[in-house]
């Protein structure tokens, strides 16, 4: 017997189980398939691989959050923690669809429509598929094979302005490569917090960027970085008009001129402020 197989006879199930997710867990973009057939080879025992990869497979899917399309076509879903319903089933927004996926292939083997309480109100719904439709046309630009998605992170069920509510962009894109022996990945989560009574939005980010090259060697880069800002709502300057200056109403000298509260508009208090931050409208 040799020092690997006496080594390996005198761990436990539960040890082994552990030390073979670690590898899994561990695995470079696109690679878990190959690492996790090596392990199989490795351990020898059926029970403990089939017990390690049911573990392992969930999390390196959704941490690497890997993009799967949908059995008829009609679009994809991101496996990550946002989209997750429950352990197996993970919303795609865009399509209204829920996917029922299986780790360990990484397949997507059925789908159906989400419910009612699976999606947000009609009003959050406006916001995130404003947001979607601008994050589609960066990521197309800026990454060739990159996905993206929007969702409802808190305040789903809000109705009306008044509440807060969080929407968080989520950007995975990877490049497989394995017959020219490199792999990587771009992931990147954005949070975005409204927060209506203080009419601003806060922006947090974190990127992940992974790669692998492995010809004649083992290089690997696993890079991180996370980031903050908060920008106004536009429509606090927008409706300026109609609110700001109606609510000075009764603070205005009395000089016997109409003040002209049906065209606030001519002012250029309001036209200098909405061209200083880039919210003239376009004529």
């Amino acid at each position: 017997m040799s020092d690997e197989e006496e080594t390996a006879s005198q761990l436990t199930d539960k040890q082994k189980i552990e030390i073979a997710k670690w590898f899994l867990l561990n695995s470079p973009a696109g690679e878990i398939q190959y690492v996790a057939r090596d392990i199989r080879a490795v351990l020898k025992n059926e029970r403990v691989y089939r017990a390690a990869v049911a573990e392992a497979f969930p999390l390196y899917n959704k941490a690497h959050m890997i993009c799967l399309e949908f059995p008829d076509r009609s679009g994809e879903v991101i496996v990550s923690s946002f989209s997750e319903i429950d352990k197996n089933e993970y919303l795609d927004p865009r399509t209204a669809q829920v996917a029922r996926v299986d780790h360990v292939k990484q397949v997507c083997e059925d789908a159906r429509p989400a419910n009612d309480e699976e999606l947000p109100s009609s009003y959050i719904e406006e916001y995130r598929c404003a947001l979607d439709a601008e994050i589609i046309k960066y990521v197309s630009e800026a990454y060739p094979k990159g996905v993206c998605s929007v969702y409802c992170a808190n305040g789903k069920d809000v109705e009306e302005p008044g509440s807060d509510f969080e929407l968080v962009v989520v950007i995975s894109a990877a490049r497989h490569s394995p017959q020219n022996f490199c792999n990587g990945s771009w992931r990147s989560i954005w949070h975005m917090e409204f927060k209506d009574e203080l009419q601003i939005v806060e922006v947090r980010g974190k990127l992940q960027v992974g790669a692998h090259y492995f010809e004649e060697g083992n290089v690997q880069l696993d890079a991180k970085h996370e980031c903050k800002d908060s920008t106004i709502f536009q429509v606090s300057y927008s409706n300026l008009p109609d609110t700001t200056f109606k609510d000075l109403r009764r603070k205005l000298p009395v000089t016997r001129t109409l003040f002209p509260w049906h065209n606030t508009l001519q002012f250029s208090l309001t036209r200098d402020i909405q061209k200083n931050l880039g919210l003239e409208s376009s004529k």
